[in-house]
């Protein structure tokens, strides 16, 4: 993420019941195993998919679907999906909570998430990233008309792109104001009929704890993190509420395409407008 958002509230503070390591190690090595069978899978499958269907993936977006579904029931988090998640091409954009949103949002349709460029040498991260299919750009406006084709490619395949507008991810009890770069490759395809639909992600926290006890935001430490989240005696809920998807052509320019997306993702989560530093 190019901003970080920061609260002026520091983050909760988490108390470790008994068991906490054992269920960190319980979950997730369960995790890794499920993540390490679809790697597998999909090293094993894609080959052949690419010679025979090239971007298009009908053979490994079903192995990301049910390794994503499988993390959340290991997590004994609670799933619920609201509405109806786009069919065919387009674009997906959401708030930002934490690193379960990829989980969640791939949970029940794939969607191939929009990164920045460097992610792509992030050790781990970005060989992981590559293989699911991830689109890296530059925020490069000399490069703005090579993104709006490559893009329209994987659009032309009947791909589902994500990326998220707030530029950074937060406690999960507000929306930041969308940034508009990415909604201009869009903006650049609406007369081909895109569609975007906007999606809110409502994290509810385990009984007792704080209520951004699923957020991950600002200097937090990823381990640290996922160690509360795995080590969690009870988990929470998450919801994904999909909104009613807008055509990009209804638009006049991106400004008014991602002021449309943030009042629906606000409305769904009923939030005031965003407070902290950014």
């Amino acid at each position: 993420m190019s901003m970080t958002w920061h609260s002026d509230a520091p983050p909760p503070v988490v108390t470790r019941a008994p068991g906490h390591w054992v269920r960190v190690l319980w979950r997730g090595g369960r995790i890794v195993a499920v993540i390490g069978a679809g790697v597998f899978a999909t090293l094993f499958v894609r080959p052949v998919e690419r010679r025979l269907h090239g971007l298009a993936r009908p053979w490994t977006q079903p192995i990301t679907v049910w390794a994503c579904g499988r993390v959340f029931a290991i997590l004994g988090i609670a799933y619920d999906l609201e509405g109806t998640p786009l069919d065919g091409p387009g674009a997906v954009v959401a708030n930002h909570v934490s690193w379960l949103d990829i989980f969640a949002l791939n949970a029940r349709k794939r969607v191939y998430f929009v990164a920045k460029a460097e992610v792509a040498g992030w050790p781990g991260i970005g060989l992981l990233a590559r293989l699911v299919g991830t689109v890296f750009i530059r925020r490069d406006p000399r490069e703005a008309r090579a993104q709006t084709a490559m893009l329209a490619g994987r659009l032309g395949v009947g791909h589902r792109l994500l990326f998220f507008p707030e530029g950074s991810s937060t406690d999960g009890l507000r929306v930041l104001p969308f940034k508009t770069t990415l909604f201009q490759a869009l903006h650049g395809l609406g007369e081909g009929g895109v569609r975007v639909q906007p999606v809110t992600l409502l994290y509810e926290a385990p009984e007792g704890q704080d209520a951004r006890f699923y957020g991950w935001w600002g200097d937090m430490e990823l381990g640290a993190h996922l160690s509360q989240v795995l080590g969690a005696r009870r988990q929470g809920r998450v919801r994904v509420v999909c909104h009613a998807p807008l055509a990009v052509s209804d638009f006049p320019d991106r400004k008014a395409l991602a002021l449309a997306c943030e009042r629906a993702v606000r409305a769904g989560m009923g939030a005031q407008p965003a407070s902290g530093v950014v």
